[in-house]
């Protein structure tokens, strides 16, 4: 039997590690040719852990020993001219053809991570560079030249990978406005698309498990705000590659352009298309009244409560309203 995505063309930027290669992974098994970009093209590996990054190379060992092909491209998407070759290669090598952008680049876990706890003013103006040049900014320029592609073909889907930062405070000032710009490009691009068939939507995962995580568990450093964090990552948390269970499938859905525009969400397209993480297990949904009673330790009220019940969308827009 062919593979679903089997002759599509995808392009993940920000592939060499997290949820950036997990959605790679994911759509080469499924058959697409998987152009992956980063900085980092071969794995180093840190003197003192004895640990190596992630890397292009590793990512696309990754994805062809699964039965994917893989072109790994390195690229800085702050600098305009490398992303710009990188549309250009692409568009050379597939006779003008891209399927699917997943604009996943961004280079500011490590700063967030060593900036938690203060606030805006106690960190330097180029705190919000580093946040969103690569993570919002890149993400308009990929989708720029996209959209060049799709448009003439009358096809395509386009992703931005948020989260619900873009809903309410989370981690600083700039990271919060840097996703609910990202929610709002989805959904004003999606707007200019429409009439051309060329898809936008904004991807929210729930807590993922990525390798930073990973690596934090076994760390010396310590902190109550810390270890309640990542007990609940490890607790409720999805895997890297359950966000690339859902790109593919919305790749494969006829009917996505009903759902350019919107933000969807890991869990509820999990439920939506019938899917559960690699690991077999149910990603945990947020809006499941089931599952926020179960977080809370009020676990025999969840043990009665059907998980049909859910937070509306439209309460959860309440929350950030500015009216």
């Amino acid at each position: 039997m062919a593979a679903p995505l089997s002759g599509k063309v995808c392009l993940v930027t920000g592939a060499t590690r997290g949820i950036g290669k997990g959605i790679a992974l994911q759509l080469g098994e499924a058959g697409a040719t998987v152009y992956i970009t980063g900085r980092t093209l071969k794995a180093k590996t840190d003197a003192t852990a004895g640990t190596p990054s992630g890397s292009l190379t590793s990512t696309a060992e990754e994805i062809e020993a699964r039965g994917g092909k893989c072109i790994p491209v390195q690229c800085d998407h702050s600098d305009d001219e490398q992303v710009k070759k990188l549309f250009e290669q692409i568009s050379t090598e597939q006779n003008g053809r891209l399927d699917v952008l997943v604009n996943n680049a961004f280079s500011a876990v490590t700063l967030i991570a060593e900036t938690q706890g203060k606030k805006f003013w106690e960190m330097p103006p180029t705190v919000w560079d580093t946040i969103n040049n690569v993570g919002l900014r890149g993400h308009y320029i990929a989708s720029w030249h996209a959209a060049q592609m799709m448009v003439p073909a009358k096809q395509g889907l386009i992703i931005n990978v948020s989260s619900i930062g873009g809903l309410k405070y989370y981690f600083n000032v700039a990271y919060g406005v840097g996703k609910a710009a990202c929610d709002r490009m989805a959904a004003d691009c999606a707007f200019e698309l429409k009439k051309h068939n060329v898809a936008f939507v904004s991807l929210w995962p729930g807590a993922v498990k990525t390798e930073i995580f990973e690596e934090a568990r076994t760390s010396d450093s310590a902190s109550k705000f810390r270890d309640k964090f990542l007990r609940f990552v490890f607790q409720y948390g999805e895997t890297i590659e359950l966000p690339g269970k859902a790109v593919v499938h919305l790749a494969q859905d006829k009917k996505i352009m009903n759902k350019s525009g919107r933000i969807v969400l890991t869990a509820e397209l999990a439920s939506e298309y019938g899917f559960t993480d690699i690991d077999g297990s149910t990603p945990t949904n947020f809006r499941q009244i089931k599952s926020l009673l179960n977080m809370s330790g009020h676990t025999w009220l969840a043990s009665v409560t059907p998980s049909f019940l859910k937070i509306p969308f439209w309460m959860l827009c309440l929350t950030s309203s500015k009216f």
